[in-house]
């Protein structure tokens, strides 16, 4: 070699392992299966696999594959944050934020119906009675029974003060049409039990426990939170599934067991 030479000069550069292989080493590492990280994460065993083979095709868009990168990194014991800057490196950037617009479009659509003025009503109708009552009697005596027989009449009214609404509940379920217009910066998912009843489990992305126990025939469940919802089915044959406001037309057989995974976006892709 000449003298004053650089020897790194024709040395090659050193590739970055790829997403899937820092994933797959870490899995083996932390000597945890496939179905292990599965059952952990609620991710399907195929899309772990996938993942692991760098085919990010099955996660259904950018915004699931980020989610899921995330929770298998943080089940075998890496720190997301690198792989997701790598993976948001080589598919073009960080996806843009959801802008607020959406959500206060969601508000816009249920208005509060404005509530009847029955204290004005009632006043109203006890001012028309008795002006009545004075006037007949001022006119005659003789018209006296008359005029209490209207006033008689005139009593039911005072049954008609409305009892208090349950509308006044601060904190109510989202309705059909909440679901309908969810959030997009948001995970709502909504479960009914049409044929029979079945037993669930749900979770937020911290791990909280949003319910646990048996969901009756007939009766629904509305689930909604920022990041990722986490359900198992005891009878998923048994559950009608809304996510994101879209119906999941997956084929549960009746007393299947499902351990299924939401994040934001379309519920068909994962």
């Amino acid at each position: 070699m000449p003298d004053g030479a650089d020897s790194d000069t024709n040395s090659p550069a050193v590739e970055r392992p790829s997403i899937g292989q820092v994933l797959l080493r870490a899995r083996i590492a932390a000597d945890l299966t496939v179905d292990e990280v599965s059952g952990s994460t609620r991710v399907r065993i195929p899309i772990v696999h996938a993942i692991e083979e760098d085919d990010f095709s099955r996660c259904g868009g950018d915004v699931y594959a980020r989610g899921h990168i995330r929770m298998i990194a943080r089940a075998v014991g890496l720190d997301p944050a690198p792989l997701i800057e790598q993976f948001d490196s080589e598919h073009g950037g960080r996806p843009v934020p959801t802008p607020a617009a959406p959500l206060f479009e969601a508000e816009r659509i249920r208005p509060e119906r404005p509530r009847p003025n029955w204290t004005a009503a009632m006043v109203a109708a006890i001012v028309a009675v008795v002006g009545f009552v004075g006037f007949t009697a001022f006119d005659g005596g003789n018209d006296s029974a008359k005029a209490k027989q209207v006033a008689e009449g005139a009593k039911p009214l005072k049954s008609a003060k409305p009892s208090p609404t349950k509308s006044a509940d601060p904190k109510p379920e989202p309705s059909d049409s909440a679901i309908a217009a969810a959030p997009l910066d948001k995970v709502t998912v909504k479960l009914s039990a049409i044929d029979d009843k079945s037993w669930i489990s749900a979770k937020s992305s911290n791990g909280k426990l949003l319910f646990d126990g048996t969901l009756k025939k007939g009766d629904s469940k509305t689930f909604q939170d920022d990041e990722q919802i986490d359900l198992i089915l005891g009878n998923a044959g048994a559950i009608e599934l809304y996510v994101n406001g879209k119906k999941v037309e997956d084929e549960f057989e009746p007393g299947q067991v499902e351990r299924l995974s939401y994040t934001q976006g379309d519920p068909e892709a994962g």
